[in-house]
């Protein structure tokens, strides 16, 4: 009876999910429905999938309507009828165009047009596929109609949207805030109606009782349709055959295999070919030899274009992805599990995340979609958070902006609230978690054996590719696995700073960036890392990691390996960092770990801090296979596994625990560390690709500072705010400059040791206003006066006020203010209307002005406005002059004592202390510009909030643990600055 039942995937009209839609079912005894989300099949995997626990038969199909009004139902006979239905959908929602009035011709699937009594319907009409379908509503308004000339033809077609008033009511708030209305102006045409809920059985059937062919027809039609997928079972729908056939890509992987083995191995030891006969063997018996040469001849593909990537990802654990040059980590060299790359359990291909630039990706993507034809992104849900849907509702019920804020902040008392504030939390609390739209996953492209609209129609975001309309966890359990193509700035700095290198410093010898061994036994970069002098460096820049490097004295790759997982939140809340920190430093506390912990990992000194540790632990200490403990990793990861499988894993290794003798509480010891921290940890390989990114990043910043920062900052900067890397550039014996119209590009240039802000960096100056001046001065040269420059472009007044205010054209050697006033006499007289340059530039007017006075303060506040950062010392500004009375170099020899210093906030941290009290993390930089920190325990960062970018008089002890130097402060207050004395009255 129901075959057209809407999910909460219609988006912004369903109400409820799957299993509440099979929950209802089962409730009302019905045993068949069809899930026909208006265009969309996101739900029908998930449904076919969850209707077999329920006990249901599932069809499957699509509402199809233009601007929500109702064309036609269509439902797949089979699993060629939803390929159809989910092509013809997808092409309309390319191409962007209403579905015709009448239904395609699909042999494998049915339409049901809705019932409508005014219309006079004729059988000729209708082909043997098509219906006419009379809801319950439809039906009682046309209770004396006659029906016998189309009886043939009708089924029911009672819509399922809703269980109760509630949901009919959290539905027209969805329909509100989808056309953007007040809910009291809402039409009725955009909605459902209440009637289109579930009926009981017997309720059906009296309705229906005098019209028995359409009940005949409604079972027919339910009794032939059979749609299904093979969840149970361990399917890989991936691309099986890269070449010709398998025989051929098994032969083609092995030939690359062998063919670059010297390349990382130049006198491979027996280890290395055993490991790598092991993993071949492996690689072709579970299927994923198409898998390894699609990732492989992506990274040739990228190599030829010479763009920069990381290969990570449980791949990075095998040695034949670091023979073909997917990652550049050595499996052999770092003991890495092979187990945790793959082993007999996986029915799922190993991770390969390959990063790329955020400039390349576009590229890369692309040629991945012209080289595979069954191929779409991964699909994903944003879903409605809290406070967003707090705000739609305020807008629906028309609640003023500041009532919204107040609600959606948290910060009210309930008994003060009117009803419609309480109605808004009440329905947000219900709405909160519903799909909101449908979105694109950060880095998954799915390359499949067959035709991605087998599985689910494809939409098209702005991109332009298309994307399935499910996400990555139902398209796993029917055996769709993606390939993660991502993004991250980390990679464009460094291809960046080496093309500044080449333009700035054309003698300079750079070394070969790929070649990473030469960096991890260079002592100067070692250095840096030790110091935890990384600011700008790929990963480790942040305080906590530089905190971590210092303690460690990280100096070489193996260590900042480690350091890059035990900086994870897991490690650190299971108390395993502190524990590394100190078997780490004092050789002597490595004895205080367990005999067979300190065996199975010696090189952490016996302390899990490796997804892969697990594994060692589970099979070392307690006796579990590799394939079990690799299943236990997965589980305590978040990872999907089956039904049961955890427990009885836990419960084995409780039994062999027990069965080695073991103390019970150290082994709930080690099982707490387990479950703790694998969930958060990284797998060593990921880890380590982190650091040979880190390594080359490091290489550029010891040799080549000043151009690496100006990478930095083109890239978006990092962990820090752009004027935090502005003052590394100073620190590093560079000169900055303010924008220039005739030196400066859009972003930030260096020439020589000269580097000068980008025009894109001023705030409100357009984008055409910058090509504009760019443009010109490429083709006639300089710009000799401010007259000239007006001469020769069309540009209003405002922008060139900002470009003045910006001191861009401090080479006139005027006066900011005799230039505004020369700017707006200029443009008022010219009113130049014609964008071509002129042929003969006229004599400059000379214009006699008062005399205008001009110091840092204006200055200062100038490019605040312009640039959103100062160029000027910030401590200049200060109403009072101050020393702090220690410099931060000297820190360390006043452990435990009392200091003040005075620091420009850097950045400050807010966490929570494992109480639940919230505590802050503040870096600063000194009056010398040096860096420190600061710890505010609870009550001081209670008392003394930090609330604002400035200077800060701090005060409190100095605490040094394990080299790493910190002020503890007792209290903290922001400073007094010079006002902008064009904004302070004279009376």
């Amino acid at each position: 009876m129901y075959l057209n039942c809407h999910t909460w995937y219609s988006m912004r009209y369903g109400i409820f999910s799957e299993k509440q839609l099979c929950e209802l079912a089962k409730q009302n005894a019905v045993d068949a429905l069809a899930v026909t989300d208006i265009n969309s099949t996101t739900a029908c995997l998930s449904f076919i999938k969850m209707a077999k626990h329920y006990g249901l038969k599932a069809l499957v199909g699509i509402d199809f309507r233009n601007e929500h009004q109702q064309v036609y139902v269509g439902i797949a006979k089979n699993n060629e009828g939803y390929l159809r239905l989910n092509n013809f959908l997808s092409y309309h929602l390319k191409e962007k165009i209403p579905f015709p009035e009448k239904a395609p011709s699909f042999e494998d699937c049915y339409f049901i047009y809705p019932f409508k009594p005014e219309k006079k319907w004729h059988l000729s009409q209708l082909t043997e596929n098509e219906f006419i379908g009379v809801s319950f509503k439809s039906f009682q308004q046309a209770k004396f109609k006659d029906f016998s000339t189309i009886e043939s033809k009708l089924i029911a077609l009672n819509s399922l949207s809703f269980r109760n008033k509630k949901d009919y009511n959290t539905h027209r708030l969805l329909r509100a805030i989808d056309n953007n209305t007040l809910l009291s102006k809402l039409p009725q045409s955009q909605c459902g109606f209440p009637e289109d809920k579930m009926h009981s059985l017997e309720e059906s059937l009296t309705l229906f009782e005098h019209h028995p062919d359409l009940l005949k027809n409604t079972k027919k039609l339910i009794d032939s349709c059979h749609v299904d997928f093979e969840f149970e079972q361990k399917v890989n729908r991936n691309l099986q055959v890269f070449g010709k056939s398998k025989e051929e890509d098994e032969s083609t992987l092995k030939e690359l295999c062998y063919a670059n083995l010297e390349k990382r191995y130049v006198e491979p030891s027996s280890k290395v070919l055993e490991r790598v006969k092991k993993e071949l063997d492996a690689i072709i018996s579970l299927g994923f030899v198409s898998y390894f040469l699609i990732n492989y001849d992506i990274i040739q593909y990228a190599k030829s274009k010479k763009y920069s990537f990381i290969g990570r990802g449980s791949g990075a654990n095998s040695a034949v992805a670091y023979i073909l040059g997917i990652t550049n980590v050595d499996p052999v060299e770092l003991d890495l599990y092979f187990e945790r790359f793959i082993n007999s359990s996986r029915s799922s291909p190993p991770d390969f995340d390959l990063d790329f630039s955020w400039k390349d990706r576009e590229d890369i993507t692309q040629y991945i979609f012209e080289r595979h034809a069954n191929t779409a992104l991964m699909g994903t849900y944003v879903t409605f958070k809290h406070k967003a849907v707090v705000r739609e509702l305020g807008k629906v019920f028309g609640l003023p902006k500041e009532n919204m804020n107040r609600l959606a902040s948290g910060y009210f008392q309930w008994e003060q609230l009117d009803d419609l504030e309480k109605l808004v939390l009440k329905y947000g609390s219900y709405i909160q978690g519903f799909p909101n739209y449908t979105s694109v996953h950060s880095g998954g492209i799915l390359i499949l054996d067959q035709p991605v609209h087998q599985y689910a129609a494809t939409f098209f975001p702005p991109k332009g590719f298309p994307t399935i309309q499910i996400d990555m966890n139902i398209a796993e359990d029917v055996g769709i696995h993606k390939f993660d193509i991502l993004a991250q700035r980390g990679l464009s700095k460094i291809t960046d700073a080496i093309q500044l290198i080449k333009e700035n410093q054309p003698t300079a010898q750079i070394k070969d960036i790929e070649d990473v061994q030469q960096f991890k036994t260079d002592p100067k970069i070692n250095t840096l890392l030790a110091k935890g002098d990384c600011m700008g460096v790929f990963y480790i820049e942040s305080p906590a990691m530089r905190g971590l490097l210092t303690k460690l004295q990280t100096d070489n790759y193996l260590n900042l390996v480690a350091a890059s997982s035990i900086i994870r939140p897991g490690v650190s809340s299971a108390g395993m960092k502190e524990e590394y920190i100190k078997r780490h430093r004092y050789p002597e506390k490595r004895k205080e770990a367990h005999p067979v912990l300190y065996e199975i990992m010696p090189d952490t000194y016996g302390v899990m801090v490796y997804q892969e540790d697990v594994m060692k632990v589970a099979h070392h200490f307690a006796g579990l296979d590799l394939d079990d403990a690799d299943v236990l990793r997965r589980g305590m990861s978040g990872k999907k596994t089956s039904k049961g499988q955890m427990q009885k894993i836990e419960a084995k290794f409780r039994d062999n625990c027990k069965a080695k003798g073991y103390d019970k509480a150290l082994v709930e010891e080690i099982w707490v560390q387990i479950s703790s921290f694998a969930g958060y940890a990284f797998p060593k390989g990921h880890s380590a690709s982190y650091a040979v990114e880190s390594y080359q990043s490091l290489y550029l910043k010891c040799y080549f500072p000043l151009e690496f920062m100006v990478a930095a900052i083109n890239n978006g900067g990092g962990f820090y705010a752009i004027e935090t890397y502005l003052q590394e550039i100073k620190n590093c014996g560079g000169f900055l400059h303010l924008p220039s119209v005739n030196k400066s590009d859009y972003p930030v240039l260096i020439d020589g040791k000269e580097v000068y802000l980008g025009l894109g960096y001023l705030k409100e100056l357009e984008i055409k206003t910058v090509r504009l001046i760019l443009e010109n001065r490429a083709f006639y040269g300089v710009y000799t006066s401010l007259e000239n420059f007006i001469d020769r472009l069309k540009i209003s007044v405002e922008q060139i006020a900002i470009l003045i205010k910006a001191s861009a054209f401090r080479f006139t050697q005027k006066d900011k203010h005799q230039l505004l006033w020369e700017a707006h006499f200029l443009l008022q007289k010219s009113k130049n209307t014609n964008s071509q340059p002129k042929l003969f530039s006229k004599k400059e007017k000379k214009f006699t002005l008062p005399s205008f006075s001009q110091n840092f303060i204006t200055e200062y506040y100038d490019q605040l406005q312009v640039l959103g950062l100062s160029l000027i010392n910030p401590f200049l500004l200060l109403k009072e002059k101050v020393t702090s009375s220690v410099r931060v170099n000297e820190l360390k020899n006043y452990q435990g004592k009392q200091v003040t210093l005075y620091g420009y906030l850097i950045t400050a941290k807010r966490t929570r202390t494992s109480k639940g009290e919230s505590m802050l993390f503040g870096t600063f930089y000194s009056e010398d510009f040096e860096v420190f920190d600061t710890v505010h325990f609870p009550k001081v960062a209670s008392h003394f909030p930090i609330r604002s970018k400035g200077i800060y008089k701090c005060t409190g002890r100095i605490a040094v643990e394990f080299d790493y130097v910190a002020l503890i402060v007792d209290s903290i207050y922001k400073m007094e600055v010079l006002s902008n004395p064009r904004f302070v009255s004279k009376y």
